[in-house]
């Protein structure tokens, strides 16, 4: 194995470590930023800023185009890290919990092979490093800052606890869903908690309305469906002997398509209202939409899983879960604009990684630098690395 290929390697490792280390949240990744563009410059790589945080390089400019372009995210969430890593973070309240760290670690990596190996491209390559796509919608903006122009196709990745290590999931369409998030607030007459009879209970009443939520799902679509509400926060007063007057109750939901959103969205509002005037309490629900579903382009889907299995094998796709995953991403943005594939590639080797993403026991597995970088290189054309 080639010295290039190994230093490249560990270049890659010590960047990883070193974002883990350093994590910034969505459109504040300032740091991560400068790093990346310190890094790039000095691999003699032009870069031009793009969304505020957002990176675009261009390798081979005077190869044919249109380009393909490559894409890593490079946030992080406001989680506090629980790990016994000495690369773990050191910022309170922020973490690398999703592997954007190793994302934009595989990016740089496959950015300094080609580099070194620049003639032998024949097409240019961008190579997007996007802030905000925890719920920032980075893609958004770096597609309305132009990082798709001269582009005809862009891949992307994900690593993926939940399946086993090496194995790839990219599906000719559906892959990730859509998601979006509700806020339910009620209103009541609060009082004594000892005269419950001279009340509008609200607690009793978003008690119902949470219940009454598992239903939306199970009787309001068809059993084919992919969707998922979920209720993730219920607040309501600040002391045991008072029965609150007011009460919130927000949640998340995942749909596969936007006529189900429009379906799950108006089944929410309707049994939240009428659940609550059954208790004698008034109800609002506001909806708030994020990203719509990751569907992939069947000839680049095929592609992409082409260049794996050249790579390590056709049991490389046997990773043996359903698709689509109900988990949600901003790339769809892209591939609403052009055609491209993202893919979900599996991590869990057994090892130390058995935390699922976005846990604060979550850190990326530093074994996948390697492999999705000769994967990246053979979907340019670039021989593969040694």
């Amino acid at each position: 194995m080639s010295d290039h290929w190994q230093e490249t390697l560990s270049f890659a490792k010590n960047i990883r470590r070193e974002l883990h280390q350093r994590p910034e949240l969505s459109w504040e990744e300032h740091a991560t930023a400068e790093k990346i563009r310190t890094v790039l410059t000095d691999l003699g790589i032009r870069w031009k800023k793009c969304a505020t945080t957002g990176t675009v390089a261009v390798l081979n400019e005077q190869g044919s185009t249109p380009a393909i372009a490559l894409r890593a995210d490079i946030d992080a969430l406001p989680i506090n890290e629980d790990t016994d890593a000495d690369w773990s973070s050191t910022s309170s309240g922020c973490m690398h919990a999703c592997g954007h760290d190793g994302h934009t670690a595989v990016l740089l990596a496959t950015a300094r092979w080609l580099k070194l190996h620049e003639n032998e491209l024949s097409r240019q390559v961008i190579l997007l490093f996007q802030p905000a796509e925890e719920g920032g919608h980075g893609a958004r903006e770096m597609i309305r800052e132009g990082a798709l122009e001269g582009v005809s196709e862009i891949y992307g990745w994900h690593n993926w606890p939940a399946l086993p290590y090496g194995t790839m999931a990219c599906p000719d369409d559906l892959i990730m869903c859509g998601n979006g998030t509700f806020d339910i607030r009620l209103a009541g007459k609060g009082g004594h908690a000892s005269q419950p009879e001279v009340c509008n209970d609200v607690v009793l009443a978003g008690s119902a309305i949470v219940v009454a939520m598992q239903q939306v799902v199970s009787r309001r679509l068809p059993p084919q469906a992919n969707a998922v509400v979920s209720v993730t926060q219920f607040n309501a007063g600040n002391a045991p002997t008072v029965l609150a007057d007011s009460a919130t109750i927000a949640g998340s939901i995942r749909v596969p398509d936007e006529a189900t959103r429009e379906l799950v969205n108006h089944s929410i509002t309707t049994t939240a209202e009428n659940t609550a005037a059954a208790y004698g309490v008034e109800c609002q629900v506001t909806h708030h939409g994020r990203y719509q579903a990751t569907i992939n382009h069947p000839v680049q889907a095929q592609a992409a899983r082409a260049a794996w299995t050249e790579l390590y094998g056709d049991k490389a796709l046997d990773h043996g879960r359903p698709m689509p995953v109900m988990a949600s991403e901003d790339f769809s943005y892209y591939l609403r604009e052009i055609p491209g594939a993202f893919a979900l590639i599996g991590s869990d080797d057994g090892r130390r990684n058995p935390y699922p993403c976005h846990s604060p026991h979550y850190d990326f597995n530093d074994r996948l630098i390697e492999d999705v970088c000769r994967w990246f290189c053979r979907l340019t054309g670039m021989r593969t690395p040694p």
